[in-house]
């Protein structure tokens, strides 16, 4: 069914579009975050685009470009979590300060209060998880841009989200399998989870389907393809209760069962100042096609690591940045950027 205008709605349809997105508020109440915030750092300049398409999700674009840019540069696109903004995932996320290193295009969607009472994208929304309908040609629709506007490289554009943006990831690795090459995850849930189960108990205490099942809701999304899968990088930690890790292990189960794999790792390690598991998942050419990497001791967020080592990125400044390890530049290293 085609998706309306996503204009603010007339006052007799508040309370009907309230009890529909009540369910995507525990994605925002669930999780607590201990001790004070430190001063974030001073505002990445980000560039408003206004015609890049359709849109028909009504969702905002910006941009952030390195002054140095070469020629067919990767494109990456960032989705922020429920409550936050384009800004804050810049200000904070450390994708910016790696987009000056690694030379890529950062463009960041931002979904509002129009759309979402608690600003959230509509990873649940049927209108807005589909090929070529609303939030989802949306976002397609900002990558196309990015890459014709900016001589990005078709063949390099991938995407990262945190939470209802990591749902979102789902979604655009599902839908548009033909234009990411690959994409993470952060707290963040299976494609479709809610073809069969209500965003409640997706999120918590999450939905147990095998891995075939799991692999049949994505190929759904666009039956005809017939191309190689995106890569697909998953993010949880290990005391989330907001969007509970049995996500993460559901997500592995859906994007190793559509690269084939075996849902046993093919080598597993430890990672960043704070020993986060690392899972790979292996293909037979030799490509990680699924990771998953297993953050201790932290709640719902996005893993950041404040400081200026090379492995370090991002800034605790505003809710659900979590100082642990700078997920950041582990996203962008298995997307193939830097190095």
């Amino acid at each position: 069914m085609p998706v309306p205008p996503r204009h603010v709605p007339p006052r007799s349809r508040w309370s009907r579009i309230a009890a529909r997105l009540l369910p995507v508020a525990a994605l925002v109440l669930g999780a607590v975050l201990a001790g004070p915030a430190p001063a974030a750092n001073a505002a990445v300049t980000l560039t408003k685009v206004s015609n890049f398409g359709s849109n028909p999700g009504a969702l905002n674009m910006y941009v952030y470009k390195p002054a140095s840019l070469p020629a067919n540069a990767p494109v990456v696109v960032a989705l922020h979590g429920c409550t936050q903004s384009a800004q804050v995932y810049a200000d904070n996320s450390g994708l910016p300060e790696l987009a000056d290193r690694d030379k890529f295009v950062l463009v960041l969607a931002e979904t509002t209060s129009s759309n979402n009472l608690t600003k959230c994208f509509n990873w649940f929304q049927a209108g807005d998880i589909r090929r070529d309908q609303g939030e989802a040609l949306s976002i397609r629709q900002m990558a196309g841009h990015a890459v014709s506007a900016y001589g990005g490289d078709s063949k390099r554009v991938y995407i990262t989200g945190l939470s209802a943006g990591g749902a979102m990831t789902s979604v655009m690795l599902a839908t548009y399998p033909d234009v990411f090459s690959a994409g993470a995850v952060v707290a963040g849930l299976p494609y479709n989870c809610t073809k069969s189960s209500s965003p409640y108990l997706c999120m918590n205490p999450g939905l147990d389907l095998g891995p075939d099942e799991w692999a049949q809701r994505v190929r759904e999304a666009y039956p005809s393809y017939q191309g190689p899968w995106p890569r697909a990088a998953i993010w949880y930690g290990d005391r989330d209760t907001t969007v509970v890790p049995r996500n993460a292990t559901e997500l592995r189960d859906q994007w190793t069962a559509l690269h084939g794999l075996s849902q046993t790792p093919t080598r597993t390690s430890s990672i960043g100042p704070n020993a986060t598991r690392h899972d790979e998942y292996v293909a037979s050419d030799g490509t990680v096609a699924v990771e998953v990497n297993k953050v201790p001791g932290i709640n719902h967020g996005t893993p950041v690591d404040p400081g200026t080592g090379a492995e370090q990125c991002g800034s605790t400044g505003a809710p659900y940045f979590l100082d642990s390890i700078c997920s950041s530049y582990w996203i962008t290293k298995f997307f193939g950027l830097g190095g």
